[in-house]
């Protein structure tokens, strides 16, 4: 018979993977009490072999009782005691072998599959001592049960090798059901795991380019203010106050040195608070008309094709890293893509998406694969590949999600997907 117990001593807080685990005992619980019943009834009326019914229902009972506990506690999200789950599976096992023959029962086989479950799921200490109680139970089957009544008719050995053969075909199945699911969780785990710690090894390159950016900026003021004086007196100079041509220059290297200035005043504001600049209610198209003003200011001689398709207009919460994410993006394509950058904003699913494609190179296999990570660019030269890194990680942060693809006419194209839960001003279009 097989026999499959739920745990007691339960923790608090449930780990995925002992979730999915005793998720699935549960399942094959199931299958263990519908397969007792059809193996009673069968040797009960067909072979005629008599039974203590009333006992093997006793244990049916409460192998039922535990699987709705187990119900219970998985609806609660409380992780099991995996050892005492597979204590309990032996000791209800042990239970029906000793009313149904004992060490004479083929289905005393049905032990190793608690064995393998035992060296799958607990630790190496703990699995012998299960292999210890599991020979101990054995000997004491050998010596303590009841015995089968076999009809007169029947020969014992014929019974027995019948029953061995149904046991070790039921062993085999369930082992592998069992092992090839469990181990599924556990790869389920470990790729978690991974993935929690490539975050945790990004947040802190993040940190500490933050702290490096915040100390640049500190070091760039004085001589950003200094250049900025040098150029006021070089404006009032006779030299050069009667030259449009050097006038003309001047006022653009001012506009150079304040635009400097400018981005060195957000870092330190954002430094010194983690949000930055508080968001303002906005629209959709007023956003994009400020992207494309400020790219107009900035790319005299580089237009920027702009198509807003959010129809109607859509209010939303926008701050300067918002614009940041954007701008660097098209800065990128920009590089690869001077002639021509397109950006193209729209609704899908309840999310802001900002396409942004350009008619470069595209993107390396390479660099396609390993989206998000530090370093990772086409473009030659040290501290490459920062910039979509910085995009990837800030987008994620807001639940949303970055992807890029190669255009097959030329060119590449990133995708940044917003929600509009963290954007929208509650939810009010126009």
């Amino acid at each position: 018979m097989i026999a499959d117990g739920t745990s007691f001593g339960l923790a608090p807080g449930g780990s995925d993977t002992d979730l999915k685990n005793l998720r699935l005992l549960v399942q094959l619980r199931w299958l263990a009490i519908a397969g007792q019943l059809v193996t009673i009834a069968f040797v009960e009326l067909v072979l005629n072999i008599q039974l203590p019914l009333v006992f093997m229902a006793m244990t049916l009972g409460a192998l039922l009782a535990l699987n709705l506990i187990s119900l219970h506690w998985l609806r609660r999200k409380r992780a099991p005691n995996i050892a005492w789950v597979l204590l309990i599976d032996i000791l209800l096992l042990t239970v029906q072998l000793g009313l149904s023959g004992g060490g004479r029962n083929p289905f005393i086989a049905l032990y190793l599959l608690q064995i393998t479950l035992a060296a799958v799921l607990l630790h190496p200490g703990q699995c012998w001592r299960f292999v210890a109680l599991t020979g101990l139970l054995s000997a004491m089957l050998t010596r303590v049960h009841l015995p089968l009544r076999l009809p007169e008719y029947e020969p014992f050995f014929t019974t027995y090798l019948a029953g061995m053969l149904v046991a070790l075909m039921l062993n085999a199945v369930l082992i592998v059901t069992f092992v090839t699911r469990i181990n599924r969780n556990l790869r389920d785990r470990d790729a978690r795991l991974a993935q929690m710690r490539q975050h945790a090894a990004e947040e802190d390159h993040i940190v500490r380019m933050g702290l490096l950016a915040s100390g640049a900026a500190h070091e760039l003021g004085t001589p950003l203010a200094s250049i900025s004086v040098i150029l006021s007196d070089w404006r009032a100079m006779p030299a050069t106050s009667g030259d449009p041509e050097l006038q003309h220059d001047i006022a653009q290297m001012q506009k150079a040195v304040d635009r400097c200035k400018s981005i060195v005043r957000g870092i330190l504001a954002s430094s010194g608070e983690p949000r930055g600049e508080a968001p303002v209610p906005t629209t959709v198209s007023a956003f994009l008309d400020d992207i494309l003003a400020e790219w107009e200011e900035n790319h005299d001689q580089a237009p920027l094709k702009l198509r807003n398709q959010v129809k109607p207009d859509i209010r939303i919460l926008a701050d300067a890293a918002l614009t940041q994410l954007v701008s660097t993006v098209l800065e990128n394509a920009h590089e690869v893509s001077p002639d021509w950058v397109e950006l193209t904003a729209s609704l899908r699913d309840e999310h802001l998406v900002f396409r942004v494609g350009d008619r470069g190179p595209g993107f390396r296999p390479d660099v396609l694969e390993n989206l998000g990570k530090p370093y990772n660019s086409s473009k030659r030269g040290q501290g490459r590949g920062l910039g979509l890194f910085l995009v990837v990680n800030a987008v994620r942060k807001l639940g949303g999600d970055v992807t890029v693809s190669n255009l097959q006419a030329g060119g590449a194209l990133v995708t940044l997907k917003l929600p509009l839960d963290k954007l929208s001003v509650t939810g009010d279009r126009r």
